[in-house]
């Protein structure tokens, strides 16, 4: 079973209902927001493991934390998140730096979820992808060199084959004007007007 597989699995209706409940949101906002939100973390994860150093930190985290127990009970996960535990938080500053605002910013943009809403979000579905990635790579025998090709298809699968790791290697500012979000902006635009 490949991430896409697991991720779609792992985020049914019920899950998205469950989550969109625990952070107070509307649930056709938060399916949005989650649409929006897994091709970033999925290419911020291809984008990181594309040098031998990356792969290898991923694959040692994925060792450590990540063997995939937690799509196993999602709802115990959504729930601890709630309380300000559940590590998404490391997670997400593992993955993007300090660019997991803009990338909220984009999130709530592009999907209409509160921004206030679409941090707890991000925290819920870090530890789904890395749980998610942890088991395809238990049950495949994944090498550090086939993790940013994987990631990077996966990624491209849920942005409906948008250039989403050109977005990530330009969130640092395209335009130069300070703030990375318009160009975050217009480029899920084009991503998800396909739709």
């Amino acid at each position: 079973m490949n991430i896409t597989a697991l991720l779609q699995e792992s985020l049914n209706e019920n899950t998205i209902n469950q989550i969109s409940q625990a952070i107070g949101a509307d649930q056709g906002a938060t399916g949005s927001a989650i649409q929006a939100a897994l091709p970033m973390l999925l290419g911020g994860l291809a984008n990181n493991s594309q040098s031998e150093q990356g792969a290898s930190s991923l694959l040692g985290a994925l060792d450590r934390d990540h063997d995939g127990s937690v799509l196993d009970d999602v709802a115990g996960l959504v729930g601890s998140v709630v309380q300000g535990q559940g590590g998404g938080a490391s997670i997400l500053g593992h993955i993007f730096g300090g660019q997991t605002n803009a990338i909220a910013q984009s999130v709530s943009q592009a999907s209409g979820l509160d921004l206030g809403k679409v941090g707890p979000l991000l925290q819920v579905l870090a530890p789904i992808v890395m749980g998610a990635v942890g088991r395809m790579q238990r049950q495949g025998g994944v090498g550090a060199g086939d993790l940013a090709g994987l990631l990077g298809g996966a990624s491209q699968q849920f942005s409906g084959g948008g250039d989403v790791l050109g977005l990530l290697s330009n969130l640092l500012d395209r335009d130069r004007d300070g703030s990375p979000v318009d160009d975050v902006m217009g480029m899920l635009g084009g991503l998800f007007g396909k739709k």
